[in-house]
């Protein structure tokens, strides 16, 4: 008798326990539709602990109110509008969880969008943050992001690499990893027109909607770009995140597996031989490197990783080889004309070095003359690659400013000032 008495009291007091659940959701959405977000929010963290225990309908109905607490708390902006957006990101993901699991979708059809309005906060905050260097709070908010709306798997892609950015390693590996489970490559089409309005390019999901922007007159100068596969880069940074583990095998089986689940992705090439050239087996990396320009002799992009790897392994002529082979491809490549000027400025240090070191005598002004001549000459080297970079990419400040300080160093007046007008500067 005493044994069933207790299985009562205990079933009254998970009953009162719902009761009082419910009667605290009741309170949380009276005070949201008074405006009072924040005590919404803390009501509804009053009875989070005990809330698995709930109903479904009512556990979603917790995560729809405090989704909806969150998102408003945001939308009045402040120094916790990330935290904020973040944080109501997580309440509708678990409210999608739990209809999902219950088959019930009261809460889910509303909350889209919600949702929707979410996730472009999310993505433009985040960019905030990587512009301000937090990029481990831009790395949280994209990954959010992707949690909202999985069917968009580049803010997978950006929250990884910025996640890497961030020095966050292990967390950059495990979202990797997935986009490896899921073949993601990120190739396609972007279907581009200039903003009459700001003078800034725009992308497009389809050329429909792009020539329908330029029919309406907001923008001019259509253009289509081809993106390439991000397949090779994502398995060369699980690769050099696990080689700062000190994991080489395991880096290696990475790259050999993909290989052969992607056979026609010459940028895994280049990936492996980037995991050789780290690990200084140069023998198989200049083994691969053929196998790559025998694959696609002609792909101008591989060539020119192909200068960047070997400019990195400090093999100064193969990549001036490459860079100039790239051009050979495609003339109008202007990053190949930007690499070869630096690849010929770097010989300008070893220069100043010396003349740093030289005295007043006779004998060291004779040397520094002769260093001043070397070194000017090196300059004059670089002009017609920095011009055609210049020609060809008029928004490369990097390239710009380089040749303004050549003019300026070879006392070119009239070139130095002819530039700086054109740029607008």
């Amino acid at each position: 008798m005493k044994n069933k008495f207790a299985i009562v009291a205990a079933a009254f007091i998970i009953s009162a326990s719902g009761f009082a659940q419910k009667d605290e959701i009741k309170s949380a959405e009276k005070s949201l539709k008074g405006g009072d977000a924040q005590g919404a929010i803390t009501v509804l963290n009053g009875v989070e602990g005990s809330i698995s225990s709930a109903k479904d309908t009512e556990q979603a109905q917790f995560y729809f109110l405090k989704g909806n607490a969150y998102l408003d708390l945001a939308n009045k902006k402040g120094a916790e509008e990330g935290k904020n957006l973040s944080l109501a990101a997580e309440s509708y993901n678990k409210l999608l969880e739990v209809e999902k699991a219950s088959g019930k979708m009261k809460y889910s059809t509303q909350a889209a969008a919600s949702i929707t309005e979410i996730k472009g906060k999310l993505i433009n905050s985040a960019i905030a943050d990587t512009e301000a260097k937090r990029n481990k709070e831009g790395a949280k908010k994209l990954y959010d992001a992707y949690l909202l709306d999985k069917k968009d798997t580049i803010n997978l892609y950006y929250a990884a690499s910025t996640n890497v950015n961030a020095g966050e390693y292990d967390t950059a590996l495990s979202m990797y990893e997935e986009l490896k489970k899921i073949n993601y490559s990120g190739k396609g089409t972007s279907y581009l027109a200039v903003n009459k309005a700001n003078g800034q390019e725009d992308a497009f999901s389809t050329a429909s909607q792009r020539d329908m922007a330029v029919k309406l007159g907001t923008h001019e100068k259509p253009t289509v770009e081809k993106i390439p596969s991000k397949r090779g880069e994502i398995y060369k940074n699980i690769a050099l995140i696990l080689i700062q583990k000190k994991d080489i095998e395991r880096a290696k089986k990475e790259i050999s597996d993909a290989r052969k689940a992607n056979p026609d992705d010459a940028t895994l090439i280049l990936t492996e031989a980037n995991l050789y050239l780290e690990t200084k087996d140069y023998d198989t990396y200049q083994k691969l490197v053929e196998e790559a320009l025998q694959k696609d002799p002609n792909n101008v992009d591989m060539v020119f990783n192909l200068g960047v790897i070997s400019y990195n392994a400090k093999k100064f002529d193969d990549a001036e080889k490459y860079y100039k082979k790239a051009i050979e491809i495609d003339p109008n490549y202007a990053n190949a004309y930007v690499n070869l000027a630096a690849l010929k400025l770097d010989a300008e240090k070893p220069i100043i070095d010396e003349m740093n070191k030289l005295g007043t005598s006779s004998k060291d002004m004779a040397r520094y003359d002769v260093l001043k001549k070397q070194r000017e000459d090196i300059f004059r080297s670089t002009i017609p690659y920095l011009k055609k970079a210049v020609e060809l990419d008029p928004k490369n400040e990097g390239a710009s400013s380089t040749l303004l300080s050549v003019y300026r160093a070879l006392e070119m007046t009239p070139e130095y000032k002819a530039l700086k007008a054109q740029l607008g500067k």
